[in-house]
C-alpha cells in the first residue's frame, strides 16, 4: 500500500548534516501546532525552542521536549484542586503525551522538507536545561530534537522483521532462528550502508574481561546496543537525582518485613 503519507513515514531517517537555511515563523508554528494535535492524557509537555545558539550537527532549530505538571497544576489550583497522584504515574502520562507531539512534529518536519534528529540524554542534562531555560518546578526534560533542512541524502536505516516486531494474540517464545534472523536483518543492513564505519562510532569496551574482537567490517547494530546498554547507565541515581531536582520525587514504600 502506497500514499504521501505512508511514504513520508517510511522515508524517515535522523538527518545529521544540515543546511544553512533557517526555517521561518509559520514553518516552526506549522510543526510545533501538528505536534499539538497528537493524542495526550492530558497535554502534560512543554516545547522550548533556541534558534540563537549554535546547535549538534549545525542544524538551526533545536527544540527540547519537556514533561509539564506545573502548568497543569496552575489550573487545578484556580479550581480548587490539589494533586494526589503519584509522581511516577503523573511522570509515565507525560512521558506519552511529550512523545506524541515530539513524533507529530518529526512527521510533520519531514512533510516540509526537513530532516530532525532526537537526542536522548536530555534527562541527564536536566540541570543545565532547567537553568537555561529558566525552568519552574515540575517541569522536566525528556528529549532534544534538532530539526532543519537536510545536507545530506541516504537511505531510511534498517528496522527488524515485522515477525520481531507484531505478535497477534500471544507473546511467542522465539526460536534461535528468529532471533538470529532478526539480528542478520539489521547487522546486514547497516553493514551495508556503512553506517558505523562513515561515523566512526563504535563504542570502546570498558567491561574487564572482555576483549575486542571486531572491526569496522563486522560491527554493526546488535553489537552496538549491545555494548551500549550493557555497559553504560548503571546507576539508577544518575536519572533520579535530576528528576528530583526538577521536582519529581520518586520514592516506593519500602516493603514490610515477611512476620
Amino acid at each position: 500500500m502506497d500514499n504521501p503519507i505512508l511514504q513520508t513515514l517510511r522515508n524517515r531517517k535522523s538527518v545529521r548534516k544540515y543546511t544553512a537555511q533557517k526555517p521561518d515563523d509559520e514553518v516552526i508554528a506549522t510543526v510545533v501546532r501538528s505536534g499539538q494535535q497528537a493524542p495526550f492524557a492530558a497535554q502534560l509537555y512543554s516545547i522550548l525552542l533556541d534558534r540563537k545558539k549554535k546547535h549538534a550537527f549545525s542544524a538551526p532549530l533545536l527544540f527540547t521536549i519537556c514533561v509539564d505538571l506545573h502548568k497543569l497544576e496552575l489550573i487545578m489550583q484556580r479550581r480548587g484542586w490539589q494533586t494526589v497522584s503519584n509522581n511516577l504515574s503523573l511522570l509515565f502520562f507525560g512521558i506519552q503525551d511529550a512523545a506524541y507531539a515530539a513524533e507529530n512534529m518529526v512527521i510533520a518536519a519531514e512533510s516540509l522538507g526537513m530532516g530532525s534528529c532526537f537526542l536522548g540524554m536530555a534527562p541527564y542534562r536536566a540541570a543545565q536545561i532547567q537553568k537555561t531555560y529558566h525552568l519552574p518546578k515540575r517541569v522536566f526534560p525528556l528529549v532534544e530534537l534538532v530539526m532543519g533542512y537536510p545536507a545530506e541524502d541516504f537511505p531510511p536505516r534498517p528496522r527488524y522483521p515485522l515477525e520481531y516486531t507484531l505478535f497477534e494474540d500471544r507473546y511467542p517464545e522465539f526460536s534461535d532462528a528468529q532471533i538470529e534472523e532478526a539480528m542478520r536483518c539489521m547487522d546486514a543492513g547497516y553493514l551495508a550502508q556503512g553506517y558505523y564505519r562513515k561515523q566512526r562510532a563504535k563504542i570502546d569496551i570498558e567491561t574487564e574481561g572482555k576483549e575486542e574482537t571486531y572491526t569496522y567490517s563486522d560491527y554493526s547494530w546488535t553489537e552496538h546496543i549491545s555494548r551500549k546498554w550493557g555497559q553504560w547507565l548503571a546507576d539508577p541515581a544518575e536519572l533520579l537525582e535530576p528528576l528530583a531536582a526538577c521536582g519529581f520525587e520518586i520514592e516506593l514504600p519500602s516493603k514490610k518485613p515477611a512476620e
